[in-house]
């Protein structure tokens, strides 16, 4: 089920306050910095509210198990679901965790995880 949308702008608004928090504290703490020392905090926690924003906006989108299942790259054959699975895939945004469901080729031994490449 697709999660409500002030559910998803209260997780993403709590994660966005953190990292103003972060970047506040740093402000207390550097005495005097230097643009590039400005910038690579500025940088950093723009990566990391990327990530999140998209880990959170992919998270609360509703699963959707295509029946029949994904055709194999390999052989063609039609693959199965095995179970709801986490992975890492690097995006243009950072590195995002996603937790998608699990396809796998008996003949090829091969396991799918959507929604794979979009190239």
């Amino acid at each position: 089920m697709k999660r409500p949308r002030a559910e998803l702008k209260a997780e993403l608004m709590a994660k966005a306050e953190l990292m103003i928090d972060e970047l506040v504290d740093w402000t207390d703490q550097t005495s005097r910095p230097t643009l590039t020392q400005i910038e690579d905090v500025i940088l950093k926690l723009r990566e990391q509210m990327s990530e999140q924003m998209a880990e959170a906006v992919i998270g609360a989108q509703e699963a959707v198990r295509p029946v029949p299942g994904p055709k194999c790259p390999t052989c063609g054959g039609e693959m199965h679901y095995k179970d709801t699975k986490g992975n890492t895939v690097e995006s243009r945004v950072g590195d995002v965790g996603l937790k998608r469901g699990y396809y796998y080729c008996e003949t090829c031994k091969a396991g799918f995880f959507p929604p794979g490449s979009t190239a």
